[in-house]
């Protein structure tokens, strides 16, 4: 059986104001689930459910087709996106005391903490206290802290806020390693160029409810529009005088435009090749950040 977090028509208000609104969708193993939203959009309060610290109003999570326990949650994986280790104490003190609270023997958890410093490139810094580090490597030692019981589950909540691109580089190479042991993954970013090149499925959320959520290929196809590109050897402005073309842009020899639901791409691709060279044809792929604006506005 396929393990999958599935939440189900999630309902939470806070006093008269309802912050999600029937909050339906899953997270699958082995598969990076970005989960993306505008501040307020009701991210970190669908996480806080997952995890118990919230109650929903309504509705259900589950997990492997039975109901969330606390059992089930002391094994996952969970950073918040404010930081919450202790500031006076060093970093490998902090992650082995956490492992420590999980039940893991002294010997494991001090190997899985050496591995996890290793990782995550704090080993020069593994004896420093928490509030001695950058914001960065403090980011770092909250992921390891997150993973150092060795979760069936990771919930993360911003998790390359304030990284640098090598160390997004490093944090998404140890997440993906933990996928490919079949451990779902859902985070949340609002670094769009992130969750494009990272997420395997995505869920759009804004104003409480889910407004789009699936794979990122299907997603891609099902929000294309009849978008193409067409690149020449010379000028392209001759495009916009062909039916059912509507122009987009244009920058000398190549143009990207609209064609009309009864207009065949390939007129336009005829049209080209008895003016010259075609350097390049095909059909625009939306991006998951122009996704995003069209469902979220």
């Amino acid at each position: 059986m396929t393990k999958v977090l599935h939440l189900e028509a999630i309902n939470r208000s806070f006093g008269d104001r309802q912050v999600l609104r029937d909050v339906t969708f899953d997270v699958t193993a082995g598969r990076m689930t970005g989960f993306v939203g505008a501040n307020g959009a009701g991210k970190t309060t669908s996480m806080r459910i997952i995890l118990g610290v919230l109650a929903p109003d309504s509705g259900e999570v589950t997990w492997q087709g039975s109901k969330l326990t606390r059992e089930d949650r002391r094994r996952f994986g969970y950073m918040p996106e404010e930081r919450g280790l202790y500031p006076k104490m060093t970093v490998r003190d902090q992650l082995v005391y956490l492992g420590r609270l999980h039940g893991m023997t002294l010997d494991a958890v001090r190997r899985k903490v050496d591995e996890l410093l290793e990782w995550l490139s704090l080993g020069e810094r593994a004896n420093d206290p928490v509030e001695n580090l950058s914001l960065g490597n403090q980011q770092r030692a909250q992921i390891a802290a997150a993973l150092v019981h060795e979760p069936d589950v990771l919930v993360l909540d911003e998790p390359f806020s304030g990284l640098d691109p090598m160390a997004v580089d490093t944090v998404v190479s140890v997440l993906r390693e933990h996928t490919h042991r079949g451990v779902p993954v859902l985070f949340s970013s609002h670094q769009l160029d992130v969750v494009e090149r990272l997420c395997d499925d995505l869920v759009i959320i804004a104003d409480g409810v889910i407004r789009a959520a699936g794979s990122r290929d299907s997603l891609r196809e099902a929000y294309a529009q009849r978008r193409f590109s067409l690149r020449v050897a010379g000028d392209a402005g001759w495009v916009r005088d062909l039916p059912g073309v509507s122009l987009v842009d244009l920058d000398g020899a190549r143009a990207v435009f609209d064609l009309a639901d009864d207009a065949d791409d390939q007129v336009v691709l005829r049209a080209a090749l008895e003016r010259g060279p075609v350097r390049s044809f095909g059909p625009v792929t939306p991006s998951l950040a122009e996704i995003f604006r069209e469902v979220a506005r």
